[in-house]
């Protein structure tokens, strides 16, 4: 049972983003690293409490958590789920050093692997092989999570539903006119922030003059020159 906990590991180390490029070897010396600790957590057990300073980052091996954040009226809201093993969690506070803003609790057995700040060797002059190319990770972590939230900003700052909606798709748009939608009417209301009933009034009208058609989960975009017109 051991050796196959090791293997699934193994595993969602070679998903995650903060090992890519790590060799065999070099994932099983970074799983034995003695900065490196696999922590359990039962369902319902907080794992991050919003405040606290964060000193690891975190990568899901197994499980799943999710991420709260308190409301001021003591609502906890919720921001995301994370289920695939591989994904990481808190490095944003870790490497600015800043009070975590979120909560973590475990939506079901879930194990961790803790990457403490030893093994990234931040403050040395001549970083292992293994630390430099972590940082190097997670330096293009960040440079993805810039780029998706300035597209996400020109997205927001278009205006009305229609413009927002359309400058999203055109996001994502390939060259036949068509654009994936891999989420669902709520998840995409969210992300225009807008209510799901105003984004599908929308859509609606979109179709009915003939701008766009859904076929599924992409949307086919069928008047290219009224489409353009918003954004």
């Amino acid at each position: 049972m051991a050796a196959k906990h090791d293997e699934d590991f193994m595993a969602a180390l070679h998903r995650c983003s903060l090992t890519d490029g790590m060799d065999e070897a070099g994932l099983r010396a970074f799983l034995a690293s003695g900065d490196v600790r696999r922590l359990s957590f039962p369902k319902g057990a907080a794992i991050l409490r919003e405040g606290e300073t964060l000193r690891a980052i975190y990568i899901l091996l197994s499980g799943g958590v999710q991420i709260l954040k308190n409301a001021f009226s003591g609502r906890r809201i919720l921001l995301s789920e994370i289920d695939e093993p591989g994904d990481m969690f808190g490095e944003v506070y870790f490497v600015l050093r800043e009070p975590c803003g979120m909560t973590v609790e475990a939506v079901r057995d879930t194990e961790l692997l803790a990457v403490s700040s030893a093994f990234f060797s931040i403050d040395s002059n001549s970083p292992s092989g293994a630390g430099f190319l972590v940082q190097r990770n997670l330096m293009r972590v960040f440079a993805r999570k810039a780029y998706f939230m300035h597209r996400k900003l020109q997205v927001l700052s278009s205006g009305g539903l229609r413009e927002r909606l359309i400058r999203f798709l055109f996001q994502r748009m390939k060259p036949d006119g068509t654009a994936p939608l891999p989420m669902s009417r709520e998840q995409l209301a969210d992300e225009l922030a807008v209510t799901r009933p105003s984004l599908s009034r929308e859509l609606s009208r979109l179709q009915k003059e003939a701008v766009l058609r859904l076929e599924g989960k992409t949307v086919r975009v069928l008047d290219m020159a009224r489409f353009e017109e918003y954004l």
